[in-house]
C-alpha cells in the first residue's frame, strides 16, 4: 500500500494542539511545502508555545502531515486570522486543509469568532481554492481586497497580499 493510500484511510489521523517540541517538525514540513514562506524555527516554536490554542497539527504515526498557524486578532476578537496552511505533499488532495480549518473554528477558543481572515497573493491558486471551498462548505460569504501592497509594504520584493474575509452565517455559528 502506498503512503497516499494509507493516508486516505484517514482513521488514524490525529488533529491536535501543537506543543513546543513540535516546532522543528513544523519548520521541516513548511520547508517541504514550496512556495510557502519559511519562518525561522524559533518562530514556529513560539507559534506552538504561545498560540497552541489557535493552531492545529495533524499527524499520523508520529509523522506531521498538516499544520495551520493562526490567532484571534487582539484588535478584532471576533476574527480568527489564519497565518499559514501547510499540507505535506503526500497528503494533498485529501481535503486536509479544509478539515483543519473546520477543526480550528469548532474549538471552544473560537466560539466568539464571526469571521475568518487570511492574506493571499493573487497567484496562489491553491490557497484561493482552499478558502473558496471552505467558505462554500460553511455557507459563508468570501470577500477580498488588496491589503499589504507590493510597493508600500514589501518594497517591491513580494506580491501584494489580498485580505480575504469569510463571514460565517449565523446558523453555522449556532451549530458550532
Amino acid at each position: 500500500m502506498s503512503k497516499i493510500e494509507s493516508i486516505k484511510k484517514g482513521s488514524d489521523l490525529v488533529f491536535r494542539k501543537p506543543e513546543s517540541e513540535d516546532g522543528s517538525e513544523i519548520w521541516k514540513l513548511i520547508r517541504r511545502c514550496k512556495p510557502l514562506d519559511e519562518n525561522s524555527m524559533y518562530c514556529n516554536l513560539l507559534q506552538c508555545d504561545h498560540f497552541a490554542d489557535t493552531c492545529v497539527l495533524v499527524e499520523r504515526d508520529g509523522q506531521v502531515l498538516g499544520w495551520i498557524s493562526g490567532y484571534i486578532a487582539p484588535s478584532e476578537p471576533e476574527t480568527f486570522f489564519i497565518w499559514q496552511v501547510a499540507v505535506a505533499p503526500e497528503a494533498r488532495g485529501l481535503g486536509l486543509g479544509k478539515r483543519m480549518l473546520r477543526h480550528l473554528i469548532d474549538r471552544e477558543e473560537a466560539v466568539e469568532c464571526t469571521r475568518l481572515k487570511t492574506t493571499i497573493t493573487k497567484s496562489n491558486e491553491a490557497s484561493w481554492a482552499l478558502f473558496r471551498s471552505f467558505a462554500r462548505s460553511l455557507g459563508g460569504e468570501l470577500s477580498d481586497e488588496p491589503h499589504f501592497h507590493e510597493e508600500d509594504h514589501f518594497d517591491g520584493h513580494a506580491a501584494t497580499e489580498h485580505m480575504v474575509t469569510i463571514t460565517f452565517p449565523e446558523e453555522a455559528r449556532a451549530a458550532a
